[in-house]
């Protein structure tokens, strides 16, 4: 047999030896790629196995703990045009006077540097994790230190990076404006580019008309062409949701506006203004009730608020539930439908 080589100095000691990095130190490169941190092994075998936990695990309430969760949500799944102004844990930076949260951005850029430096992040792009918060607070520190006048690109955000809610002051109002179309993307847009223009007809021939009811929290009427809906994203737990819902239903008080609707709608109710289904969308529950097509949001504000009423003393209970609310219960149930 060959005699082992002994080890000599130089294999065993520093010589030749890469420092080895702290965690936070390492940079994201190839999968096949030296780990940066020194050890030797491949990255995707190294310090790769967090950052790609951190792409695939999906966050399943990714505006959790920020403030007006529930219109985040709406934001990012229901509303075709909104604003809101955000405000910074730590301030605006200098030369920053003011970030924006909007809906959507002119070719789907995740986010703008305007040319008097004001910052405009997208909501609804996609993201490359399963944790959209992280993504939308790595594209917004970007943002922060692009140059006036450029868009920011999309890309993979580091696995160990901050969160939305590290960031945004959870002491905030958290304001929607919806718009009726996509103006606010340009500073003037009477006086745009016919390219600019052109983009900005596109996109508001295809937003559906929908409005923020003021007097309930995170609940938007919609309108289209064959009836009109209102969608209301609810922060209570699922499972508590959908009993109230039921016991609702089975009780024939699920509907909105019954015997409240305008007179001179009570002929167009098209069989009135039924609950008729809910979908799930970042871990929170969205009912959804359908409403004739010549009831506006202005009528339904008042039904609205009367339903928020009736379904908080239904959450309220705690016996069982009954068998015909059972049966409600497992129609709602089957007409559920997961977003996100």
């Amino acid at each position: 047999m060959a005699k082992k080589r002994p080890q000599t100095k130089g294999n065993q000691g520093s010589k030749g030896k890469q420092p080895q990095l702290k965690d936070g130190e390492v940079p994201v490169v190839g999968a096949r790629e030296p780990c940066p941190c020194g050890s030797g092994r491949r990255y995707k075998a190294c310090h790769g196995r967090a950052a790609a936990h951190a792409v695939t695990e999906l966050v399943q309430r990714p505006f959790d703990g920020l403030p007006g969760e529930c219109d985040w949500v709406a934001l990012r799944e229901l509303v075709p045009a909104a604003t809101v102004e955000l405000t910074l844990k730590d301030g605006l930076p200098e030369g920053v006077p003011s970030v924006t949260l909007a809906t959507v951005l002119p070719m789907a850029w995740p986010a703008l540097r305007r040319d008097d430096g004001s910052v405009l992040l997208g909501l609804q792009n996609d993201t490359s994790s399963g944790d959209i918060s992280r993504d939308l607070a790595d594209t917004l520190q970007r943002a922060l230190v692009t140059e006036p006048g450029q868009p920011v690109p999309g890309r993979r955000a580091p696995g160990d990076g901050p969160r939305l809610q590290e960031l945004i002051d959870e002491k905030s109002a958290f304001e929607p404006v919806v718009h009726p179309g996509f103006e606010f993307w340009v500073p003037d847009a009477e006086n745009a580019t016919p390219e600019v223009s052109a983009s900005l007809e596109r996109a508001n021939a295809a937003a559906i008309p929908t409005v923020k009811l003021s007097g309930v929290d995170a609940a938007y009427w919609c309108e289209t062409p064959e009836k009109n809906h209102l969608r209301w994203v609810m922060p209570h737990p699922e499972e508590q949701l959908l009993d109230a819902l039921a016991r609702l239903h089975a009780a024939g008080t699920s509907s909105l506006g019954e015997g409240t609707l305008p007179q001179a709608l009570n002929s167009a109710r098209a069989g009135g203004t039924p609950l008729v289904g809910s979908f799930r969308a970042h871990g929170l529950t969205v009912p959804v009730w359908d409403l004739p097509s010549g009831m506006g949001a202005a009528d339904i504000e008042q039904p609205a608020a009367e339903f928020a009423s009736r379904l908080a003393t239904a959450l309220a209970a705690t016996e069982p539930l009954t068998p015909e609310e059972r049966r409600a219960r497992g129609g709602l149930t089957n007409r559920q439908v997961t977003l996100s």
